[in-house]
């Protein structure tokens, strides 16, 4: 029987897939989005999951947050040197994931160079590499079906490091180029010159996509999950993504 917990966040999953991806949401997907809930705990709120293609994908966040409910003991990452060309930018990564109570580990593999990551963020394929094996590991570990949307090298982005400086304007939300990372706001920028978006639109969809008043005030993942989102939805059908923007051409007190 699944739980009154369960059904709010279900319930909650739904309610958010339906706004953001305005209407695409079938039978199938709510079966599926159900039992994501259920068995995972994942939440289209925090990031953990995008609908790319009419499929569901889970992050890279989401899985660290998992494994953090889980109580993981530790995930250990090791380049392999004998697969990889510095010169030509490709690396092969090795990650091994321990569950909590385990001495064996769960092993998988993650590959990067410039043919198989977004044009946004070569140079970063050493990261890429990194964080698509452990993106294997952890989903081999815990029983996870579905994709990673870093393993799709459409979509793939540099992922931040626990070792990140602070961003220096004390905002969380910085769009600081920290580890040679393109700046979120430049990864935007590049969407909207790329599909001809009018930048006010996207700024409002954004704030609205983060649950703030402004971009400014969202959470750099936040940001990031929404540069996910829009681009998959501008590949997907870019005039039912125009026609969401012109939405928020209206004035705030008709829309609501």
């Amino acid at each position: 029987m699944i739980s009154a917990g369960t059904k709010i966040a279900y319930r909650r999953n739904l309610t958010l897939a339906k706004r953001l991806w305005f209407g695409q949401i079938n039978r199938e997907q709510q079966v599926s989005l159900k039992s994501l809930s259920a068995n995972f705990g994942l939440s289209i709120a925090a990031g953990d999951l995008q609908l790319l293609e009419n499929r569901w994908y889970v992050t890279h966040s989401g899985l660290i947050r998992l494994a953090q409910r889980r109580g993981c003991s530790g995930i250990a990452v090791s380049l392999m040197t004998e697969f990889c060309d510095v010169n030509s930018s490709r690396f092969v990564c090795k990650a091994t994931v321990y569950k909590r109570n385990s001495a064996k580990g769960f092993v998988s593999y993650g590959d990067a160079d410039p043919s198989n990551v977004s044009s946004l963020v070569h140079g970063a394929e050493m990261r890429i590499a990194e964080t698509r094996a452990v993106n294997r590991a952890l989903r081999k570990a815990y029983g996870i079906g579905l994709c990673s949307v870093e393993e799709l090298g459409a979509f793939s982005s540099a992922p931040r490091t626990s070792a990140a400086p602070a961003p220096s304007n004390g905002h969380p939300s910085s769009n600081g180029s920290g580890n040679g990372q393109p700046r979120l706001r430049d990864q935007l920028c590049l969407l909207i010159r790329q599909y001809n978006l009018d930048a006010n639109l996207v700024k409002a969809y954004a704030a609205d996509f983060c649950g703030t008043a402004t971009l400014s005030g969202a959470s750099r993942e936040l940001v990031e999950s929404f540069i996910s989102h829009l681009s998959a939805a501008a590949k997907q059908n870019r005039d039912a993504l125009v026609c969401k923007l012109n939405s928020y051409s209206q004035p705030a007190e008709v829309r609501s």
